[in-house]
């Protein structure tokens, strides 16, 4: 008697839930409900009790540090980077038709008036390397092998002397215009190139250097990684985002990130109705049921529960 009721019972139960999925209308009910309810719960959850900050560094430390990046990933960055260099629209698209003009222009002020930018420029200014390239390029201009030794070497360091000090000089001159000069170069490499197609541009790079920047990439990243500066980084990272939101509620965290109610649902609807129907044609969903839901029924507890 025990087994029949337990039979009939998993037949109802699997069928039941089988259509709550499969069925469009009862899928979507399912779904606005379930999110509803997490979210519901997720205001009383913040993300402190949620999870630790130690499983959050354990896992990124995984998927960031010892998770291996070998084999089938850089080959197919590889690929697609390939792909996107010989994509057809390369040909007819300009570049003007990416960024017009004025945004390009107030692009362009931003990156010369940030920070970092006007620092580099000064480092670069100031650099005794920049005078001793300047200086090596009139040495190279101004050939003295030909000359006897005496007056080659007079000539040499005249070169040099003349050089070091013109450099020096039109450098310092220029440091208080650095920015404006910045911009003006960018212009007008933009401007001399805003009519070309990106097709033409990416003339300037063969496929083989779109392959040698992936791997070149990829070997600078798998070293990188494993430097303890890097780690150090990445739990850093970690501490701050629990020091910035631990004490916030999943729902207000989420809001954060700028996921909401209609976002979830959105995506539920978007994936699950089709892939939910491709694994139940295959009995998938139906075999799976049964898998979690058949021990119950032969069972103590069960038993128990129906005398």
């Amino acid at each position: 008697m025990t087994d029949d009721l337990a039979a009939r019972l998993l037949e109802a139960q699997v069928e039941y839930l089988r259509g709550q999925l499969t069925d469009p209308q009862a899928f979507t009910e399912l779904a606005r409900e379930e999110i509803t309810s997490f979210l519901a719960d997720a205001s009383h959850l913040t993300l402190s009790q949620a999870v630790s900050r130690e499983m959050i560094k354990a896992v990124a430390h995984k998927y960031a540090i010892a998770f291996p990046v070998e084999g089938a990933i850089p080959e197919l960055v590889g690929q697609v980077a390939a792909r996107l260099y010989a994509h057809s629209r390369n040909d007819d698209l300009r570049l003007s038709d990416i960024i017009d003009r004025k945004h390009f222009d107030d692009l362009a002020t931003g990156v010369a008036d940030l920070g970092i930018t006007r620092r580099l420029v000064e480092r670069i200014l100031d650099s005794p390397a920049t005078v001793d390239a300047a200086v090596d390029v009139m040495h190279r201009a101004v050939d003295s092998s030909r000359l006897p030794e005496k007056l080659g070497r007079l000539v040499d360091g005249t070169v040099e002397n003349v050089t070091r000090r013109g450099a020096r000089f039109v450098l310092q001159a220029n440091k208080a215009d650095s920015d404006e000069l910045v911009v003006a170069t960018i212009r007008d490499l933009w401007a001399a190139n805003a009519d070309q197609s990106i097709g033409e541009m990416s003339t300037l790079v063969e496929p083989g250097d779109v392959e040698d920047v992936v791997v070149l990439i990829f070997e600078f990243w798998r070293t990188f990684r494993d430097t303890d500066y890097f780690a150090a980084l990445l739990s850093e990272g970690v501490d701050e985002v629990f020091e910035a939101y631990g004490d916030t509620p999943l729902d207000e965290l989420l809001a954060e990130l700028g996921v909401g109610y209609d976002d979830l649902v959105e995506e539920a609807l978007r994936f699950g109705p089709h892939v939910i129907a491709q694994i139940d044609r295959h009995g998938f969903i139906e075999a799976a049921l049964r898998r979690r839901l058949a021990p119950f029924y032969r069972s103590e507890a069960f038993t128990a529960a129906v005398r």
